[in-house]
């Protein structure tokens, strides 16, 4: 199908994402599926919110910026938390530093070396990347498998959706488009930030899914949770090693005791060894996969590409692996890296047309400035359920 609206500008990377998303329509032979455009699920965010192509700061309200350092490279810092600022007299080594003021910020970028800054930064728990750095973790990573699981023909699936913000949620999205009864599980004292932050964009990959929000400090709460786990197909996570097990939750252990259980793990650099437990935000590992220094490659300007591009990638990638996986009927732990499927992306499409999107990048370079391409708004399938609004059926306790 053709892409969506007044299309003119062209986000590099869409048509790959397309393709992906057909993939799954196919492979699903789901219709709500067939009739949605890669361009969309890339594009909609900046479109529905006016966002403009802004270089080096990223779209929206520029929470990620790309700075030269010392040595030559560019250094990406995303600050999206108000905690990640009070964070920056580390990372830079200045205590006087003026953590809001951005000029000072780069300035102080300019004093070192891009590895150095990534390393430390990634030590202090910081989103951070290099442009010239390469992935250490496939895109795609089965991590632990479980035992087999038989299911019905026609049986309606479970997916416990534990992610936040755009990748995870959006699989959860697609997974519900595809059928699937789909329970978004949030946290009492740290909800999603994109309810609060874009509720649009919250309705729009979140309706139709039952809500439950859980107490992580109450046992008995917990314990609830992981017996919906058990009794699920999917689990959709975007938590780091840690901070999983700290809420009561073994990932690996579950996998291999419940039959057939699929565990989709979205992190930003892949969900094994020291990568593991970096951060990871969409903007950054975009850049980290190699986008930005293609869009230089290209037009000879270095900058950010479309919105936070690694999420819409991801999320397309983890509902099709997912869907995948529980067509082997084997439980498994898929681990998801958002910085790998942005390099994946990439390799794939300069293999498919290299002309085509080394035009697309130049486009976008040139097109700085300017307002996202325009297209219609989707329109919701399904109510938007009210935080908590389901516990009574799904987590009693």
């Amino acid at each position: 199908m053709n892409p969506p609206g007044d299309y003119a500008l062209a986000i590099p990377l869409a048509r790959w994402a397309n393709r992906r998303l057909q993939l799954l329509a196919a492979e699903t032979g789901s219709a709500r599926l067939s009739e949605l455009h890669g361009t969309t699920l890339v594009g909609e965010r900046g479109a529905n919110n006016g966002y403009r192509i802004n270089g080096r700061v990223s779209a929206g309200l520029g929470g990620s910026r790309l700075m030269p350092t010392r040595d030559g490279g560019w250094f990406a810092l995303t600050l999206i938390r108000p905690e990640d600022r009070e964070l920056l007299p580390a990372l830079f080594g200045d205590a006087d530093l003026a953590i809001h003021d951005n000029d000072a910020i780069a300035a102080a970028a300019l004093r070192h070396n891009c590895a150095e800054l990534v390393a430390r930064g990634r030590d202090l728990g910081l989103p951070v990347a290099s442009a010239d750095e390469v992935p250490v973790n496939p895109p795609v990573e089965i991590l632990v498998r479980g035992p087999m699981r038989r299911r019905a023909r026609g049986q309606r699936l479970l997916v416990i959706d534990m992610s936040a913000i755009w990748a995870g949620p959006l699989a959860g999205h697609l997974f519900w488009l595809a059928g699937a009864q789909v329970v978004k599980v949030e946290s009492l004292t740290r909800p999603d930030l994109i309810r609060r932050d874009d509720p649009a964009t919250f309705d729009l990959i979140n309706q139709g899914k039952a809500n439950v929000v859980v107490d992580f400090a109450s046992d008995p709460q917990k314990a609830a949770l992981v017996a919906l786990i058990r009794r699920a197909d999917v689990v959709i996570e975007s938590s780091r090693p840690r901070a999983l097990k700290q809420l009561g939750i073994d990932a690996e252990a579950l996998v291999r005791e419940v039959p057939g259980l699929v565990w989709l793990s979205v992190t930003g650099h892949g969900a094994s060894g020291e990568a593991a437990n970096w951060t990871g935000i969409g903007n950054d590992c975009a850049v980290a996969g190699g986008l930005a220094r293609a869009l230089e490659d290209a037009s000879g300007e270095i900058g950010y590409v479309g919105d936070a591009i690694a999420d819409p990638l991801t999320g397309i990638t983890a509902a099709l692996e997912g869907w995948r996986a529980l067509q082997s009927g084997e439980a498994q732990r898929v681990g998801l890296s958002m910085s790998a499927i942005v390099a994946q992306a990439l390799a794939q499409e300069r293999a498919h047309d290299a002309a085509a999107l080394e035009s697309e990048l130049q486009g976008w370079a040139a097109a700085n400035g300017k307002l996202f391409p325009k297209f219609a708004r989707r329109t919701l399938l399904a109510p938007v359920h009210a935080i908590g609004s389901d516990n009574a059926r799904y987590l009693p306790c």
